[in-house]
């Protein structure tokens, strides 16, 4: 397949799942071990504030985007970043591996709040060096691809982790996620650098100005900038709503462990992958725009999947089809979505400026997201999940305002093909 043939597929691949590993190991993965240690409830819940680090990763983004790496510097700036934090990340993972939240759960969560900081800083050059090394026809395939890797590392760092733990124990098992974090170091190696490098500046003024007002500036400059704000922080408060309940939704209608981890996870990781894949063809054959309309569309009313197995009752053919039809559309939403933050990037601030956007994007689930228990349990299980669906209406007016006066670059008539110049690249 020529898709294959051009290398950075198969780096974005690697990439992603680099990317993937650490996240559950500060969330469900890291959540799990506190339970199993005896740590209380409230104590445990207090663990999503070590996710914040994702949300506000645009604050240092300007050093990332502007700073030339201490380390690697041969590298280039995109992969001399990357192989600077990835060693530091595995070490990191290791290194959380060794505490004991039973004793010393203070020292647990701050060697975790290190890994969230790592992990998010290499999301920022992650996604820099996407965005500038493939052309806009590309975008889509290459965000597949990097889903993909992303979407397979929450499987080995969430389900294979505690597989590990059963039978080696904990630290074995952030050993197993700290190895697998090096792998997104050799696919560095064989990286092509993205053209293009920042001019010096000559004083701290002009590094402080070029590094943190510019790309700031140079965005609120466009027009309609606070409606794509409000549109990004927006378009996935209804998933976050939804997805934040689906465990003790699932628990209270009586499906077992083993259902909701061969369902759920097993099948739902796979229904999301194949959604991620059919979205980068969808903005290949639609463009972005029309390619986020239907998408979006679809995404929203996917959460009316959950009204129905909540009228269904204890239903597995029904659980298999809401999984399949909310996560199949989680995976092609985020293919137009993220292709579409992408080319609101300018290339001179790629990273300063994605981080912002993308960091927005995580606001619903660090923020609004904490009110969904309190609503689920005031509306009941079907008229909560009516709501999440309506919630997803003001993104959605927002969008088509967007796309009407803003539209971005429309897609090539064909499914776009890597010719051998663009993989000599």
């Amino acid at each position: 397949m020529a898709l294959l043939r051009d290398r950075r597929f198969l780096i974005l691949l690697a990439l992603g799942f680099a990317a993937g590993v650490p996240l559950p190991l500060t969330g469900f993965t890291l959540r799990q071990w506190f339970s199993e240690s005896g740590i209380s409830l409230a104590a445990i819940g207090l663990t999503a504030l070590i996710g914040l680090a994702y949300a506000f990763k645009f604050l240092w983004s300007p050093v990332l985007d502007h700073a030339v790496p201490p380390m690697f510097r041969a590298l280039g700036r995109r992969r001399g970043w990357l192989a600077t934090i990835q060693p530091l990340l595995a070490a990191a993972i290791l290194a959380l591996g060794f505490t004991d939240p039973a004793g010393a759960a203070a020292a647990t969560v701050a060697i975790a709040v290190l890994v969230a900081f790592l992990s998010a800083s290499q999301d920022i050059v992650v996604d820099a060096w996407r965005i500038e090394v493939l052309e806009e026809r590309a975008q889509g395939y290459g965000l597949a691809c990097y889903i993909w890797g992303y979407r397979g590392a929450l499987l080995a760092s969430n389900a294979g982790a505690l597989a590990v733990a059963e039978f080696a124990g904990w630290t074995a098992a952030f050993a197993m996620c700290a190895g697998l974090v090096l792998l997104g170091f050799l696919a560095v190696l064989a990286a092509p650098e993205p053209e293009g490098r920042i001019a010096e500046a000559a004083t701290w003024a002009q590094r402080l100005r070029a590094a943190v007002v510019d790309p700031f500036a140079d965005f609120m400059r466009r027009r309609y900038w606070l409606a794509i704000l409000l549109f990004v922080a927006l378009f996935k408060l209804g998933e976050a709503l939804a997805g934040i309940m689906t465990a003790p939704f699932y628990r209270s209608l009586g499906f077992t462990r083993l259902e909701v981890a061969g369902v759920a996870s097993v099948f739902g990781l796979c229904a999301t992958l194949a959604g991620a894949l059919a979205g980068g063809w969808v903005v290949a054959r639609l463009g972005t725009g029309r390619a986020l309309v239907v998408t979006g569309i679809l995404q929203m009313l996917s959460n009316l999947m959950y009204v129905a197995l909540a009228e269904a009752g204890r239903s597995m053919p029904m659980l298999w089809a809401q999984v399949g039809v909310e996560n199949f559309t989680d995976g092609l939403a985020d293919a137009a979505f993220v292709t579409y933050l992408s080319l609101l990037t300018s290339r001179a601030f790629t990273a300063t400026q994605y981080a912002l956007l993308s960091s927005l994007a995580a606001v619903p689930l660090r923020t609004l997201g904490a009110s969904s228990g309190w609503l689920a349990e005031g509306l009941g299980w079907s008229w909560f999940f009516l709501l999440t669906t309506l919630a997803a209406l003001p993104a959605m007016a927002i969008m088509l305002f967007l796309l009407k006066r803003l539209p971005p670059p429309a897609a090539p008539p064909e499914v776009p093909v890597p010719v051998p110049d663009e993989m000599a690249r």
